[in-house]
């Protein structure tokens, strides 16, 4: 029923833009009754460069649709995973009453917030080489704490330019695109970023704003020689090119698990100090442990995820977004589809659809971050029942 929260997901591999959308939206037509309230959507290939004739029909198709959307090397939706090949994904519904407020930003510009008591929700897609997404998640934060972010930077375009955001009507080549939810309609986050704790947790005693000189006090660089020496010859191998550091999100504890770090790359190793340079600011006093990245230990991280959030609520969601890295997908897996099938067994009949981007969105313990190499699930979630 239109007065209902209801939503579909509908995926095209079509080479052309015409076609794709003449799919999707057929599928959307044939399974909602009436217009969506919002909808969006994803194109690659051939597909993501007929972004000005997309945003023009639906804006004649549904003249009252909140409308978003990004390019993407790869898509999601259907049921499937559709890597590097054109094609377009339609992600669209009824929100029950709840309203959806699509803004475009410019690069530099900021967003504009809710009026006092009023505290929305955020679906937001950025360009990776013209807006500083970080930036705006701080202020984000700052101004409306515990709102729930989720999103992913575009991709498929090589160089500036050459990717596209969709904000209504609007086609854009820079900048970044907000959704920003409000009613009866929660969105929750799961975030999964792949990788799994090795070692013991360490305490940061000397660091310099992204350069950790000693762990324990000891170099860093040291300890991971021992951890290196420790490890069975598959995570030996892992070392050279799938080694991060945690950093803890909560602190007091004698115990952590998978989803109390946030994940940042190494950038840098000193030789001669010992010292280890890594994406993210970290204070002495921090807790910090190294992680590995694999298939197994992703998979199953979001396989513990899925599985907690339906034990977690008496109702399933009504339909999410995923965002994942361009890293993940078949190339970490072996297989496509992994981590669409897992959403279905975990949550089955829940529309899904999405992307894999250049950087993911989405909250660890209560802030939001720009990930890397990370899956972030926005599920829609009904806040009152009929």
């Amino acid at each position: 029923m239109a007065n209902d929260v209801h939503f579909v997901s509908a995926l095209s591999d079509a080479a052309a833009a015409g076609p794709a959308l003449d799919e999707t939206m057929a599928r959307i037509d044939a399974e909602l009754a009436g217009a969506p309230d919002l909808a969006f959507v994803f194109a690659s290939g051939r597909c993501a460069g007929g972004f000005d004739r997309i945003a023009a029909r639906l804006a004649r198709a549904w003249p009252g649709a909140a409308v978003a959307g990004a390019s993407a090397r790869s898509l999601i939706g259907g049921g499937r995973e559709l890597e590097d090949h054109s094609g377009l994904v339609l992600f669209a519904g009824h929100l029950g009453g709840a309203r959806a407020r699509v803004s475009a930003l410019e690069s530099g510009a900021t967003l504009a917030l809710p009026e006092p008591g009023v505290r929305p929700s955020f679906l937001l897609f950025a360009d990776p080489f013209s807006f500083d997404t970080e930036a705006l998640l701080r202020g984000l934060d700052g101004a409306l704490p515990g709102a729930t972010k989720v999103g992913g930077l575009a991709s498929g375009g090589s160089a500036p330019g050459h990717n596209a955001l969709l904000a209504g009507e609007r086609v854009l080549h820079e900048g970044a695109v907000a959704v920003a939810l409000e009613g009866g309609l929660a969105l929750d986050a799961i975030v999964a970023q792949g990788c799994r704790p090795i070692g013991a947790p360490l305490f940061v005693t000397g660091a310099s704003e992204n350069t950790i000189t000693t762990l324990d006090g000891r170099p860093p660089l040291e300890i991971v020689q021992e951890l290196f020496a420790a490890a069975s010859p598959d995570d030996q191998e892992l070392f050279r090119g799938s080694l991060f550091l945690g950093i803890a999100m909560r602190e007091g504890e004698s115990a952590y698990a998978a989803g109390d770090f946030l994940v940042r790359n190494l950038v840098g190793i000193d030789p001669e100090r010992g010292s280890l340079a890594i994406g993210a600011q970290v204070e002495p006093g921090a807790i910090v442990q190294f992680h590995l990245r694999d298939g197994l230990a992703s998979r199953r991280e979001l396989e513990r995820a899925l599985e907690t959030y339906r034990r977690e609520h008496a109702h399933p969601p009504c339909g999410a977004l995923l965002f994942s890295c361009l890293g993940r997908g078949e190339g970490l897996y072996g297989e496509p589809d992994v981590e669409t099938q897992a959403f279905a067994r975990a949550l089955p009949g829940v529309p899904l659809a999405g992307f894999f981007g250049n950087g993911e969105i989405g909250p660890v313990r209560g802030r939001t971050f720009l990930h890397g190499y990370t899956s972030a699930f926005a599920l829609f979630r009904r806040t009152s029942r009929r």
